[in-house]
Protein backbone atom coordinates (compact mmCIF):
# COMPACT_ATOMS: atom_id res chain seq x y z
CA UNK A 1 0.00 0.00 0.00
CA UNK A 2 1.27 3.56 -1.00
CA UNK A 3 2.00 5.21 2.02
CA UNK A 4 0.02 8.43 1.07
CA UNK A 5 -3.02 5.93 1.21
CA UNK A 6 -2.99 5.28 4.72
CA UNK A 7 -5.66 6.16 6.68
CA UNK A 8 -4.25 8.87 9.25
CA UNK A 9 -5.91 9.08 12.55
CA UNK A 10 -4.62 10.99 16.21
CA UNK A 11 -4.69 7.88 18.37
CA UNK A 12 -5.26 3.83 18.01
CA UNK A 13 -6.35 1.90 21.36
CA UNK A 14 -5.54 -2.26 20.72
CA UNK A 15 -5.88 -4.92 23.62
CA UNK A 16 -6.01 -7.99 24.49
CA UNK A 17 -4.05 -9.15 21.30
CA UNK A 18 -3.32 -12.60 22.71
CA UNK A 19 0.35 -12.82 20.48
CA UNK A 20 1.69 -16.45 21.49
CA UNK A 21 -2.12 -18.49 21.07
CA UNK A 22 -3.76 -19.75 18.43
CA UNK A 23 -6.52 -17.83 18.95
CA UNK A 24 -4.75 -14.75 17.70
CA UNK A 25 -6.16 -13.09 14.87
CA UNK A 26 -2.50 -11.78 13.87
CA UNK A 27 -3.17 -11.86 10.18
CA UNK A 28 -6.13 -9.44 10.82
CA UNK A 29 -4.33 -7.29 13.05
CA UNK A 30 -1.38 -6.60 10.36
CA UNK A 31 -4.25 -5.63 7.85
CA UNK A 32 -5.49 -3.38 9.84
CA UNK A 33 -2.00 -1.77 10.85
CA UNK A 34 -0.98 -1.54 6.97
CA UNK A 35 -4.25 0.61 7.05
CA UNK A 36 -4.74 3.23 9.67
CA UNK A 37 -1.48 5.61 10.36
CA UNK A 38 -1.59 7.07 13.71
CA UNK A 39 0.61 9.97 15.63
CA UNK A 40 0.20 7.42 18.84
CA UNK A 41 -0.74 4.03 19.58
CA UNK A 42 -1.67 2.58 22.76
CA UNK A 43 -1.15 -1.09 23.34
CA UNK A 44 -3.72 -1.69 26.29
CA UNK A 45 -2.61 -4.86 27.94
CA UNK A 46 -2.36 -8.89 26.95
CA UNK A 47 -1.04 -7.68 23.54
CA UNK A 48 1.89 -11.01 24.53
CA UNK A 49 0.21 -13.86 25.85
CA UNK A 50 2.92 -14.97 28.65
CA UNK A 51 0.69 -16.95 30.86
CA UNK A 52 0.35 -19.44 27.13
CA UNK A 53 3.89 -19.11 25.95
CA UNK A 54 5.34 -20.09 29.91
CA UNK A 55 3.11 -23.10 29.13
CA UNK A 56 4.05 -24.14 25.25
CA UNK A 57 5.50 -22.25 22.47
CA UNK A 58 3.90 -20.92 19.53
CA UNK A 59 4.84 -18.41 17.92
CA UNK A 60 4.43 -18.17 13.77
CA UNK A 61 5.70 -15.95 11.42
CA UNK A 62 2.05 -13.63 11.49
CA UNK A 63 2.91 -13.05 14.95
CA UNK A 64 6.53 -11.99 14.78
CA UNK A 65 5.09 -10.18 11.95
CA UNK A 66 2.82 -7.74 14.27
CA UNK A 67 5.88 -6.98 16.47
CA UNK A 68 8.36 -5.95 13.54
CA UNK A 69 5.11 -4.12 12.06
CA UNK A 70 5.08 -2.09 15.63
CA UNK A 71 8.91 -1.68 15.86
CA UNK A 72 8.77 -0.18 12.13
CA UNK A 73 5.97 2.56 13.18
CA UNK A 74 8.32 3.60 16.26
CA UNK A 75 11.24 3.99 14.06
CA UNK A 76 9.14 6.01 11.32
CA UNK A 77 8.16 8.02 14.60
CA UNK A 78 5.13 6.76 15.58
CA UNK A 79 5.27 7.15 19.91
CA UNK A 80 3.65 3.64 21.19
CA UNK A 81 2.87 3.35 24.77
CA UNK A 82 2.12 -0.01 26.39
CA UNK A 83 0.37 -0.26 29.37
CA UNK A 84 0.16 -4.43 30.46
CA UNK A 85 -2.27 -6.77 30.92
CA UNK A 86 -2.65 -9.51 33.31
CA UNK A 87 -1.90 -11.94 30.53
CA UNK A 88 1.76 -9.97 29.47
CA UNK A 89 2.04 -8.54 33.64
CA UNK A 90 5.75 -9.46 33.20
CA UNK A 91 6.48 -6.44 31.90
CA UNK A 92 4.98 -4.06 34.88
CA UNK A 93 8.16 -4.86 36.46
CA UNK A 94 9.68 -2.35 33.73
CA UNK A 95 6.58 0.54 33.90
CA UNK A 96 8.46 3.99 33.28
CA UNK A 97 10.98 2.58 30.93
CA UNK A 98 11.15 1.24 27.19
CA UNK A 99 12.51 -1.08 24.99
CA UNK A 100 12.64 -0.67 21.41
CA UNK A 101 11.18 2.86 21.59
CA UNK A 102 8.08 1.25 22.99
CA UNK A 103 7.03 2.70 26.37
CA UNK A 104 5.83 1.18 29.44
CA UNK A 105 3.32 2.46 31.67
CA UNK A 106 0.88 1.02 34.42
CA UNK A 107 -1.53 3.93 33.49
CA UNK A 108 -1.54 6.44 31.53
CA UNK A 109 -3.78 9.96 31.35
CA UNK A 110 -4.34 10.24 27.10
CA UNK A 111 -5.67 13.81 26.61
CA UNK A 112 -7.59 13.73 23.51
CA UNK A 113 -7.35 16.52 20.74
CA UNK A 114 -10.48 18.52 21.75
CA UNK A 115 -8.80 18.31 25.32
CA UNK A 116 -10.61 15.45 27.00
CA UNK A 117 -8.81 13.20 30.01
CA UNK A 118 -8.68 9.72 29.19
CA UNK A 119 -7.47 7.65 32.04
CA UNK A 120 -5.80 3.94 29.93
CA UNK A 121 -5.27 1.00 31.72
CA UNK A 122 -6.03 -3.03 31.02
CA UNK A 123 -8.97 -3.10 33.56
CA UNK A 124 -7.66 -6.25 34.96
CA UNK A 125 -7.70 -5.01 38.44
CA UNK A 126 -11.39 -4.56 38.33
CA UNK A 127 -11.90 -7.96 37.43
CA UNK A 128 -12.31 -9.68 40.58
CA UNK A 129 -11.56 -13.60 39.57
CA UNK A 130 -8.27 -12.65 38.38
CA UNK A 131 -7.49 -10.02 41.23
CA UNK A 132 -8.02 -12.13 43.98
CA UNK A 133 -8.69 -15.83 42.93
CA UNK A 134 -6.00 -16.41 40.47
CA UNK A 135 -6.23 -20.33 40.45
CA UNK A 136 -9.83 -19.79 39.75
CA UNK A 137 -9.21 -17.61 36.89
CA UNK A 138 -6.51 -20.33 35.54
CA UNK A 139 -8.99 -22.89 35.31
CA UNK A 140 -11.40 -20.69 33.49
CA UNK A 141 -8.09 -19.97 31.12
CA UNK A 142 -7.92 -23.81 30.06
CA UNK A 143 -11.17 -24.00 29.42
CA UNK A 144 -11.35 -20.76 27.55
CA UNK A 145 -9.17 -22.90 25.58
CA UNK A 146 -10.79 -25.43 24.41
CA UNK A 147 -13.06 -22.84 23.14
CA UNK A 148 -10.20 -21.12 21.13
CA UNK A 149 -9.21 -24.71 19.61
CA UNK A 150 -13.25 -25.09 18.46
CA UNK A 151 -12.79 -21.60 17.41
CA UNK A 152 -9.99 -21.87 15.45
CA UNK A 153 -11.88 -25.36 13.51
CA UNK A 154 -14.87 -23.47 13.40
CA UNK A 155 -12.54 -20.44 11.49
CA UNK A 156 -10.87 -22.98 8.92
CA UNK A 157 -14.04 -24.27 7.90
CA UNK A 158 -16.02 -20.58 7.29
CA UNK A 159 -13.25 -19.82 5.62
CA UNK A 160 -13.25 -22.48 3.50
CA UNK A 161 -17.29 -21.76 2.64
CA UNK A 162 -16.25 -17.79 2.18
CA UNK A 163 -18.12 -16.82 5.30
CA UNK A 164 -17.10 -14.23 7.40
CA UNK A 165 -15.34 -14.22 11.02
CA UNK A 166 -17.36 -15.29 13.41
CA UNK A 167 -16.26 -16.56 17.17
CA UNK A 168 -17.85 -19.20 19.25
CA UNK A 169 -15.14 -18.61 21.82
CA UNK A 170 -16.95 -15.19 21.75
CA UNK A 171 -20.36 -16.40 21.33
CA UNK A 172 -20.13 -18.88 24.24
CA UNK A 173 -17.82 -16.44 27.13
CA UNK A 174 -20.68 -14.12 26.07
CA UNK A 175 -23.34 -15.99 26.80
CA UNK A 176 -21.81 -16.84 30.01
CA UNK A 177 -21.11 -13.36 30.98
CA UNK A 178 -25.12 -12.19 30.41
CA UNK A 179 -26.01 -15.24 32.82
CA UNK A 180 -24.21 -13.92 35.51
CA UNK A 181 -24.57 -9.82 34.52
CA UNK A 182 -20.60 -9.79 34.48
CA UNK A 183 -19.59 -7.25 31.70
CA UNK A 184 -22.14 -4.96 33.18
CA UNK A 185 -20.62 -5.19 36.69
CA UNK A 186 -17.73 -4.72 34.77
CA UNK A 187 -17.90 -1.43 33.29
CA UNK A 188 -19.46 -0.21 36.12
CA UNK A 189 -16.84 -1.13 38.68
CA UNK A 190 -14.20 0.92 36.03
CA UNK A 191 -16.24 3.71 35.10
CA UNK A 192 -16.85 4.04 38.79
CA UNK A 193 -13.02 3.87 40.11
CA UNK A 194 -11.83 6.08 37.17
CA UNK A 195 -13.87 9.04 38.07
CA UNK A 196 -12.29 9.20 40.95
CA UNK A 197 -9.12 10.18 38.83
CA UNK A 198 -10.77 13.33 37.66
CA UNK A 199 -10.32 12.11 33.98
CA UNK A 200 -13.40 12.33 31.57
CA UNK A 201 -13.01 8.96 30.52
CA UNK A 202 -11.47 5.53 30.84
CA UNK A 203 -9.93 3.10 27.55
CA UNK A 204 -9.63 -0.10 28.90
CA UNK A 205 -9.47 -3.92 27.80
CA UNK A 206 -9.64 -7.19 29.54
CA UNK A 207 -13.15 -8.44 28.82
CA UNK A 208 -13.08 -8.76 25.27
CA UNK A 209 -16.42 -6.92 24.76
CA UNK A 210 -15.80 -3.68 22.93
CA UNK A 211 -17.58 -1.09 23.88
CA UNK A 212 -18.04 2.91 23.81
CA UNK A 213 -20.93 4.47 25.89
CA UNK A 214 -20.92 7.88 27.47
CA UNK A 215 -22.84 8.26 30.62
CA UNK A 216 -24.11 11.06 32.43
CA UNK A 217 -20.89 13.01 30.16
CA UNK A 218 -18.34 10.05 31.27
CA UNK A 219 -16.60 7.79 28.38
CA UNK A 220 -16.40 4.45 28.64
CA UNK A 221 -14.11 2.90 26.15
CA UNK A 222 -13.35 -1.04 25.87
CA UNK A 223 -10.93 -1.47 22.36
CA UNK A 224 -12.37 -5.00 22.31
CA UNK A 225 -9.88 -7.82 21.17
CA UNK A 226 -7.73 -9.88 18.13
CA UNK A 227 -9.43 -13.08 19.22
CA UNK A 228 -13.18 -13.17 20.03
CA UNK A 229 -13.80 -10.41 17.78
CA UNK A 230 -11.27 -7.63 15.63
CA UNK A 231 -11.87 -4.35 17.17
CA UNK A 232 -10.21 -1.25 17.94
CA UNK A 233 -10.25 2.37 18.98
CA UNK A 234 -9.55 5.03 17.05
CA UNK A 235 -9.11 9.05 17.75
CA UNK A 236 -9.64 10.78 14.76
CA UNK A 237 -8.06 14.44 14.21
CA UNK A 238 -10.91 16.48 16.22
CA UNK A 239 -10.85 14.23 19.08
CA UNK A 240 -13.92 12.23 18.05
CA UNK A 241 -13.12 8.43 19.39
CA UNK A 242 -14.85 5.38 17.23
CA UNK A 243 -15.07 1.53 17.70
CA UNK A 244 -13.73 -0.01 14.11
CA UNK A 245 -14.74 -3.53 13.92
CA UNK A 246 -12.15 -4.77 11.60
CA UNK A 247 -13.87 -8.54 11.23
CA UNK A 248 -16.53 -6.65 9.20
CA UNK A 249 -15.77 -6.65 5.20
CA UNK A 250 -17.91 -3.53 4.81
CA UNK A 251 -15.29 -1.69 7.51
CA UNK A 252 -12.58 -2.61 6.06
CA UNK A 253 -13.89 -1.77 1.86
CA UNK A 254 -14.39 1.82 3.52
CA UNK A 255 -11.03 1.89 4.98
CA UNK A 256 -9.79 0.60 1.60
CA UNK A 257 -11.76 3.33 -0.17
CA UNK A 258 -12.44 6.56 1.61
CA UNK A 259 -10.16 9.38 1.48
CA UNK A 260 -7.74 9.47 4.12
CA UNK A 261 -8.57 13.04 5.38
CA UNK A 262 -12.47 12.37 4.58
CA UNK A 263 -11.50 9.43 7.70
CA UNK A 264 -9.10 11.17 9.77
CA UNK A 265 -10.77 14.41 9.91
Amino acid sequence: MNEDDLIRVRSIFISDVHLGTRGCNAEMLLDFLKHVEADTVFLVGDIVDGWRLRKSWYWPQAHNDVVQKLLRKVRKGTRIVYVPGNHDEFLRDYAGSGFGGIEIHEEFVHETADGRRLLVLHGDKYDMVVANIRWLALLGDRAYDLAITLNVAIGFVRRRLGLPYWSFSGWSKAKVKRAVNYIGAYERAVADDARKANVDGVVCGHIHKAAVSDADGFLYLNCGDWVDSCTALIERTDGTVELVDWADPATRASFATASPLKVAA
